[in-house]
């Protein structure tokens, strides 16, 4: 029973965390200077194969996560999307569309410049 309970359970947090059925597709991003190629989100998953991606790396487009424009630890995922990244800041302490801003007042002061 306690599977069963935790399989729902992290089914729900993933599907809590991902896009709509019809944005989801079959492809590659640039990740720590190289291909990642798997399922997910039409945003995150911007080269069609694994060969456009790679043409990419070798082309003018760079990874627009090095260096990492996310503070505090947060990771970097390559997007679509202008500015053409996300920022997932999950158990940092800190949100924001960087990672930048705390969950205390000196923080936010401090983290905004």
């Amino acid at each position: 029973m306690f599977w069963k309970i935790f399989i729902l359970i992290s089914v729900g947090v993933q599907l809590a965390n991902s896009c709509d059925i019809d944005q989801i597709r079959q492809g590659c991003r640039i990740q720590n200077r190289g291909c990642s190629c798997g399922a997910g989100c039409i945003s995150e998953y911007r080269y069609e194969t694994i060969q456009e991606c790679q043409n990419a790396l070798r082309g003018k487009r760079s990874d627009i996560c090095v260096p990492n424009p996310c503070l505090h630890g947060g990771s970097c995922l390559q997007i679509s999307q202008q500015p053409g990244y996300r920022c997932r800041c999950e158990g940092t302490g800190y949100f924001g569309a960087r990672c930048n801003r705390g969950n205390n007042s000196n923080n936010n002061n401090n983290n905004n410049k």
